[in-house]
């Protein structure tokens, strides 16, 4: 088989290392890769946003099975686009991919689905969030609700601090973010209580 490994950090590094392992891989390409990535694969450079480029790279290794490793391609529909162009690839699609690039997305799952979760709202106004922090106790947790490459979510121990970091998500701190999920701070036996309690 020839494979493809989209992405160039460490998780494409690993995923490539144990795919190598394989004896059924005869070719291995990862786009972009990084210099982990190259001792075991074949690096080929594109902006993993460009979707067509990629496409042609495919094509042109004459790739079997694409395995995604970032999750911004995956929020923007890669896997969507390669399936419409009847490519094998790993990875869950653009709807499905919203449970990690939405954080109101999953909030909102959760609370359709009676599923556990910290009480929360999910606003694009910065004076009505500021009135949900008012109105509850802190620690209180701010989100940005898109991908922030793991620096979207801070534990606000005073509520000027709540408000500080609410303002700078709506102001547009985060490009893939124009709105601020809230919710209160629980704690690992705070939430196992509550589990408790409703019998889950």
């Amino acid at each position: 088989m020839n494979l493809a490994v989209i992405g160039s950090g460490g998780r494409e590094h690993a995923i490539c290392y144990k795919l190598k392992q394989s004896p059924k891989i005869k070719k291995l390409i990862c786009i972009p890769g990084n210099a982990g990535t190259q001792k075991v694969a074949q690096n080929i450079k594109e902006e993993i946003s460009n979707f067509n480029n990629i496409y042609k790279i495919i094509k042109k290794n004459k790739i079997d099975l694409v395995v995604v490793g970032p999750e911004q391609p995956l929020v923007d529909g890669l896997v969507d686009f390669l399936s419409s162009k009847k490519i094998n690839i790993f990875g869950p699609d653009k709807f499905a991919s919203q449970l990690e690039g939405s954080k109101a997305f999953m909030k909102n799952l959760c609370k359709k689905n009676n599923i556990p979760t910290a009480n929360f709202g999910v606003f694009s106004n910065f004076y009505q969030a500021a009135n949900f922090i008012k109105k509850n106790k802190t620690p209180i947790v701010v989100k940005a609700d898109g991908l922030a490459a793991g620096k979207g979510v801070s534990i606000c121990f005073s509520k000027q601090e709540a408000l500080n970091c609410t303002k700078e998500i709506l102001n547009g701190k985060f490009k893939s973010s124009n709105r601020v999920v809230l919710e209160e701070f629980l704690k690992v036996t705070t939430f196992l209580q509550y589990c408790h309690s409703r019998q889950l």
